[in-house]
């Protein structure tokens, strides 16, 4: 099956991008490695969590989607993302997480969200507290 990778939701009310690195001891390729889940020379290439019916407090779990790809003949993953052609072949790892868990796969985490993203990239000039 072929699919444009990127974030959606039922409206779209908000759109952003997100940033994250990975944690220091176990990130997400040793989670998946520690887990069973991949073997030595797959690769996590791409991440999406979707938590929904979310009707004013949080249940867990959040789904999480890991794609996963060797790097065949490429040095790293970027240049393999480079020299493949699309579709980028992919095995796709779906799993059920505690936010939490979810969370502890990365050192940082930023998401950035606006009104049908509009704001994403614009120059702002902040005041308040």
């Amino acid at each position: 099956m072929e699919e444009n990778f990127h974030a959606s939701v039922q409206y779209n009310d908000l759109k952003g991008s997100s940033a994250a690195d990975d944690a220091d001891m176990v990130d997400a390729a040793k989670f998946l490695m520690q887990n069973g889940h991949i073997t030595e020379g797959e690769y996590v290439i791409g991440i999406s969590m979707w938590a929904g019916e979310n009707h004013g407090s949080h249940r867990d779990p959040v789904s999480v989607r890991f794609l996963v790809s060797p790097l065949d003949d490429a040095d790293n993953i970027p240049d393999m993302i480079r020299s493949a052609s699309d579709p980028l072949k992919v095995k796709e790892i779906r799993l059920d997480m505690n936010l939490v868990d979810f969370f502890a796969l990365f050192k940082r985490f930023e998401v950035t969200l606006s009104n049908g993203g509009l704001v994403e990239g614009r120059t702002l000039q902040v005041s308040g507290t």
